[in-house]
């Protein structure tokens, strides 16, 4: 920054400072810097005002163990921040839904709208319902707590309520000192309900039991688990949250989801959630939407304050109470349940006031125009620090579509702190393919770079497709390529050509994502082996049905089904990329694109990639750059065992040949490249 003649530099500040190392690793963000350092900080002036100065932010990140429901030196304490209310009673079955005295809240002095009730030990019971009735100048209504860490729905009436929980023997965790070690994540996409292959609601338990071995065995690493937090409306996957600090009820006890967190983690997984702190449900009685009587309590006021496109409400991030309860919220789940990180939905929505909706992000200028809400910035600052501070091995994971840079740069160097940000450029350019280009007219050169486009300062994730994409309204890749065929022609009895190409594009666009992602690789459960179906969730349009709610795990158990060989290359495939260290062994190197062939050919951790994405042309004795020496096939997705035609032998030894001679001479691998076949060899002496 440029001073006037003869004037004393301004003395460097913590901001600068890191302002500057953002910079340094990115000089396009040069012109931006005065707002960087601006933005860096509101984080550190923000985080001064919560904490005064006399606690960690980690410290102040415990508001669950202030607010909510405890039972606390033989007596009950319940405390929740109402600020307008003018009376609040605690009704419920303890009560006989009546207000009664001694249940009756009193706000207390100077605490900024917090009211507290104190109840004998033997005034609740576990087990017991209840609520709040909240009363405030021109109305009242029942509310479920806030801060409430158990809540569940009656099965005929389908209405709410806050649950006393208190089981005599708490979880007695196995795994105790678990620490997550994924530094390059292989996550397996999940939601519990939908994981059993039954037409209804899976649990937590069964969860564990049938299909946690499934993942284990199938080499991930990390468990991304859906639809933790309770949401009233099952239909929402989990998007739509009422209560933070509930575990979903219709998916079992929270001993269930301990006792899942914890076979996890006896099998080597690390456990990250979905955590929705994007926006929040409307919904009045079960959740936030008007809880005091105002709009605004945990909201913004007006239209800043809903969210039209989600028909929900959006967090006002600069009010402390809100960030209390935020940041808690982030702790809490590390705190009790001891998942191991978060995937943070809608970080777009979060971070513009426009929510990204029909905004194409085409230039730096798109981030520093005015559109930036710098408060949701500064708290996903504030999230990752607490995370971070609480546990240093956690993972943190930003859904974030627009490119922000910075999001995934360590608060160290300037950034917002998130270990990883997904590459959500990736399944758009799948589809894009699949529905605008003939397989013949596939440009690999702008494959090439949209796989590989990422920012080289920050740690990124990759995915051919994630739920979105099997949500109905939507189709997965292999339905979009065999379609209706799926049901008939998927025995590997039968020939049928258009199965052959969703089957063999299946694994290649796989197996191409994964060994060009930057830092880690994602898969939605069940789409590894090719699952037919959409998800459509019970509703009146299907009759209220769970037959595309579900997973069919059969599909893959069975030998005459080609489903199975997608599930065992999958497998393959996920065992090279841990076996081989592929995402941690640095960028991929090209080494040989041809269009009109369609051959892709790049090394990375020490392996030879060689990908013929021809419909009909396979080459025999084509010629691929290598280094010298010898390589052995150890991946080919035309394998029998993968579905395929078995057009190459196991094991293949092959030996690279001088092409010239001085100190300049070129060594040639000459492979047989069957039509749609990948092939990964591995350089042995």
């Amino acid at each position: 920054m440029a001073t006037q003649q003869g004037s004393k530099p301004p003395s460097p500040d913590r901001e600068t400072t890191l302002a500057e190392r953002l910079v340094a690793a990115d000089p396009l963000l040069g012109p931006w810097r005065e707002t960087i350092e601006r933005r860096l900080r509101r984080a550190a002036e923000l985080e001064a005002r919560l904490t005064g100065g006399r606690m960690t932010l980690a410290d102040f990140s415990s508001g669950h163990e202030y607010f909510g429901l405890h039972r606390r030196g033989g007596e009950w304490v319940l405390r929740e921040w109402a600020p307008n209310a003018t009376r609040i009673d605690l009704v419920g079955q303890m009560t006989d839904w009546k207000e009664r005295s001694g249940f009756a809240l009193d706000r207390l002095d100077g605490a900024g709208g917090v009211w507290e009730v104190r109840l004998p030990g033997d005034a609740m019971a576990h087990g017991d319902l209840y609520r709040l009735r909240v009363r405030w100048n021109g109305g009242e209504g029942e509310r479920i707590p806030a801060w409430a860490r158990r809540v569940v729905q009656d099965p005929h009436t389908l209405i709410f309520n806050a649950q006393v929980w208190e089981p005599e023997t708490p979880y007695r965790w196995t795994q105790e000192g678990f620490r997550c070690r994924a530094r390059a994540p292989l996550i397996y996409e999940a939601h519990v309900g939908m994981a059993q292959e039954k037409e209804g609601v899976g649990t937590w338990r069964e969860f564990t039991e049938t299909v946690l071995p499934r993942i284990v065995r199938a080499g991930y690493n990390v468990l991304q688990l859906m639809a933790v937090q309770e949401h009233p409306y099952y239909g929402s996957f989990g998007y739509q949250v009422s209560s933070y600090f509930a575990a979903s009820s219709r998916f079992g006890t929270p001993e269930d989801l301990k006792q899942l967190i914890d076979a996890a983690h006896a099998g080597g997984l690390c456990v990250i959630m979905d955590l929705i702190h994007s926006h929040a449900a409307s919904n009045e009685v079960e959740g936030l939407g008007r809880f005091d009587g105002t709009r605004h309590q945990y909201f913004h006021r007006g239209a800043r304050g809903r969210h039209e496109a989600w028909d929900s409400r959006c967090f006002d991030y600069g009010k402390p109470p809100v960030l209390h309860f935020l940041l808690s919220n982030c702790r809490f789940w590390l705190d009790e349940y001891r998942f191991d990180g978060f995937r943070f939905d809608g970080v777009t929505s979060m971070l513009y006031l426009h929510h990204g909706l029909g905004k194409a992000f085409l230039s730096y200028a798109d981030y520093f125009d005015g559109s930036v809400d710098e408060d949701a910035l500064a708290y996903l600052a504030l999230a990752n620090r607490v995370i971070h501070d609480v546990r240093p091995d956690a993972l943190t994971v930003a859904e974030d579509v627009s490119g922000m840079p910075g999001l995934a740069v360590p608060a160290a160097q300037g950034g917002t702190g998130f270990d990883y940000r997904f590459a959500m450029g990736v399944p758009d350019t799948w589809i894009r393919l699949l529905k605008e280009c003939a397989d013949e007219d596939w440009p690999l050169g702008h494959l090439w770079h949209e796989l590989n486009n990422r920012r080289r300062d920050e740690k990124t994730i990759s995915y051919a497709e994630s739920h979105d994409q099997a949500l109905v309204g939507d189709k997965t890749l292999i339905f979009r390529m065999i379609d209706a065929e799926m049901y008939t022609d998927m025995s590997v009895f039968r020939q049928n050509i258009r199965v052959d190409r969703g089957v063999a594009l299946h694994k290649m666009i796989r197996l191409v994502t994964l060994a060009t992602a930057g830092n880690g690789y994602l898969n939605f459960m069940g789409n590894e082996f090719g699952h037919p179906e959409w998800i459509d969730f019970p509703r009146e349009g299907n009759g209220w049905s769970y037959k595309f709610a579900r997973r069919q795990w059969s599909l893959a158990d069975d030998g005459t089904l080609r489903y199975g060989r997608l599930a065992r290359f999958d497998a393959d495939m996920i065992g090279f990329a841990r076996c081989s260290n592929l995402l941690g062994s640095g960028d991929p190197h090209l080494l040989h694109e041809h269009n009109e062939y369609k051959v892709l050919a790049f090394e990375r951790a020490g392996h030879l990639l060689v990908f013929n994405f021809h419909p009909s042309r396979s080459y025999d004795g084509y010629r691929v750059d290598a280094a010298p020496g010898k390589y052995r096939l150890v991946l080919d997705s035309d394998g029998e065992v993968y579905g395929g035609h078995g057009r190459l032998g196991p094991d293949e030894v092959h030996f690279t040949q001088p092409d010239g001679k001085g100190p300049f001479t070129r060594h040639i691998l000459s492979l047989y490249l069957p039509t749609r076949t990948a092939l990964v060899l591995r350089r042995i002496d």
